[in-house]
Order: C-alpha cells, then structure tokens, then sequence
C-alpha cells in the first residue's frame, strides 16, 4: 500500500505539471474567448507545439507512475489520491509566478488533506483490492459510452462553463476507464507476457479510452474556463473509480456507518477544496495567462 501511495503522489505530481503546459498550448491554440476548434484541427495544432509536447512528456512520465500503482494498489485506492494533482499545479503555479499561495490556497489544500485522510484512516472506507470481473467491466462500459456521447454532443451546443464542465465529466470518465484497463494491462504483461497482452482486448481499449480521455481533456482545457474543467475532471475520475472499484473488482461496499459516513464526509472535503483550488490565481490559465493570440 506504502508503494502505491508513493507512486500515486508522484503520478499527481507529474500530471500537475503537464496539466499546466497543456492549457497554455491549448488556449494559445484555438485564441481567447472562441472556445470552438474541430479535434482534429486543435490536436493538429498542438503536436506543433513545443510547450504541449513538454507537457506530453510529463503526462508520460504521470502514466508510468500510475501503471506502477494501480499495478501494486486498488483504483478506490489511487484514483482518490490523484486529486492531490491540483494541489500541485497550485504549488508550481505559484512557484513559476515568485509568490507565496493564498490563504485561499492553503484552505483547498486542507481541505483535500483532510479529505484523503479521513477516506484512508477511517476502516472499510476503501474497498480492498478484488480480482476484476471481466463481464461487469463490459457493462459498465455499455453503460458509460453512451452517457460520454450525449455528454459531448451536448457540450457541442454550449459555451463557456457550462461546456467546460461537461467535457470535463467526460474526460474524468475516460481517466476512471484507463485506470481500470491500466490494471487489467499491466496484470496481463506480469502473469501471462506480452504475446497474450497483445492478444487480449484490454491493451486495444486503454489505448482508446486514453486517446478520447486526453482529447476531451484538450476541449476542455480549450472551452475558457480552467476552475469548471479541472473540477470536474478532477471530482469524476476518482469517484468513478470508486464506484468501478465495488462493482468490477468484487470487493465490498462499506458496510458500517462509520465508513459510509467517511466516504461521504471525504467526497465534501474533496469537492469544495477542488473548487476552492480551482478558483486559484495560482492555477495555470489565471492571473498570469495572457490573452491568446
């Protein structure tokens, strides 16, 4: 557990700073205020970038560390700690600009400590690791497509926040999809070798899933509003997690009351030191972002 946690910190740490590199790339890429760019025009424009590349390659690096956790932890387990992701990117924006955080800033930051604290300490919070079942990832996949396309279509006739939000939902889908399939990926690389992973139907489908999950993430970063997107991005992906975790893994649920109100006391926690952190002028995209060209 004392590995995963480490390798989940360093994952959050990683994608903080691609997270922040991305957005610049993605903003400068569609202009300030539009917001509207066919995927295939804005991924044309930002593989020409070198901030965006840079960005990518930390976004790597955050993938392996992830593949490295989920390999020696449950997704209820990981998934929840990378919400330390935007306490980070807080802590790097404020580094880049030469000052201290806010008050504001420090409350986000408790409060998404003392969030994960109470989820991990509090016991029978955090499903124990369970071997997956293969028929009920499926469905919860029949069931999840659908919902990410009326997402994105709807996304497709708003503007501004209320887009941003909603691609942002869709991509902490896609994340919460390849964190399960990372596990299933790499489980098939160490038990059974590279022959059998690549005839098996997870590696083809965290490949997809991690494709959508980072163009989402782009529209998003590109809809305007950094607060909306990374909140919602943020909060989905471990939340789905979690629920994956009790339906796909056969693991329990909580069971007593002090678990189930742990869980409940966490995903507050979580979600307003999210927003609050969100709103930072600390944040990529905020005080210091100038207009895009």
């Amino acid at each position: 557990m004392a590995w995963s946690a480490a390798f989940s910190v360093l994952a959050a740490l990683l994608f903080a700073g691609a997270a922040a590199l991305q957005y610049r790339a993605a903003r400068r890429a569609v202009g300030e205020g539009k917001g509207r760019v066919p995927a295939v025009q804005l991924i044309g424009a930002l593989l020409r970038d070198p901030v965006w590349l840079a960005g990518w390659a930390s976004n790597l690096g955050g993938f392996m560390s992830q593949a490295a956790a989920l390999h020696l932890g449950s997704t209820a387990l990981v998934q929840p700690l990378l919400v330390t992701q935007l306490v980070f990117t807080i802590l790097l924006g404020a580094a880049v600009l030469g000052r201290r955080p806010a008050r504001g800033d420090l409350v986000g930051g408790i409060a998404v400590t003392a969030g994960l604290a109470v989820l991990f300490t509090v016991p029978g919070a955090i499903p124990s690791q369970g071997e997956p079942s293969r028929p009920r990832l499926i469905l919860a996949g029949l069931v999840a497509v659908p919902f990410v396309l009326a997402l994105s279509r709807a996304a497709n006739i708003r503007r501004g926040t209320v887009r941003a939000v909603l691609l942002g939902v869709c991509s902490g889908l896609m994340f919460a999809a390849t964190a399960v399939l990372i596990k299933l990926t790499t489980a098939d690389l160490v038990e059974r070798g590279v022959a059998a992973t690549a005839l098996d139907w997870p590696g083809y489908a965290l490949a997809g899933s991690t494709l959508l999950g980072l163009v989402l993430e782009q529209k998003a970063f590109a809809a305007g509003s950094l607060p909306a997107a990374m909140t919602a991005m943020t909060m989905t992906n471990p939340v789905a997690s979690y629920v994956l975790a009790v339906f796909a893994f056969h693991t329990q649920p909580p069971r007593s009351l002090s678990a189930f109100a742990a869980v409940a006391l966490s995903a507050v926690l979580l979600t307003a030191g999210v927003t609050v952190l969100s709103h930072s002028q600390s944040a990529p995209g905020r005080a210091d972002e100038p207009a895009a060209p």
